[in-house]
């Protein structure tokens, strides 16, 4: 499985960006999908995650109210809206997935996309 992320730049404080995160496999197999993001000097951290049917969201705080987590199962895509950006967004974001086969249970990450918010 390959995760292959998209949409990442440059904007203005308040723009917004959608990153995409194609995979090479059916995401509708995917148990968890998700993007975590790493400022610099930071540690990684989740941003959102989405349950296999989409029906379940989880968000960081900071992110609640401005970026949507959303997954086409069909065209397996993930996404990722971010609107009302803030300079404390900027970071690397990761798509992330998790698949279990039996017992067993696999964790997939893409290369990243850098995020960068200007003030």
């Amino acid at each position: 499985v390959q995760l292959v992320e998209s949409g990442g730049g440059l904007v203005q404080a308040g723009g917004s960006l959608r990153l995409s995160c194609a995979a090479s496999g059916s995401t509708s197999s995917f148990d968890t999908m998700g993007w975590y993001r790493r400022a610099p000097g930071k540690q990684r951290e989740l941003v959102a995650l989405i349950t296999s049917g989409g029906g379940g969201t989880t968000y960081v705080d900071s992110v609640k109210g401005r970026f949507t987590i959303s997954r086409d199962n069909a065209a397996d895509t993930l996404y990722l809206q971010m609107n009302s950006l803030k300079p404390e967004d900027t970071a690397v974001y990761y798509c992330y997935a998790k698949d279990r086969v039996g017992r067993a249970v696999y964790n997939y990450w893409g290369q990243g996309t850098q995020v960068t918010v200007s003030s």
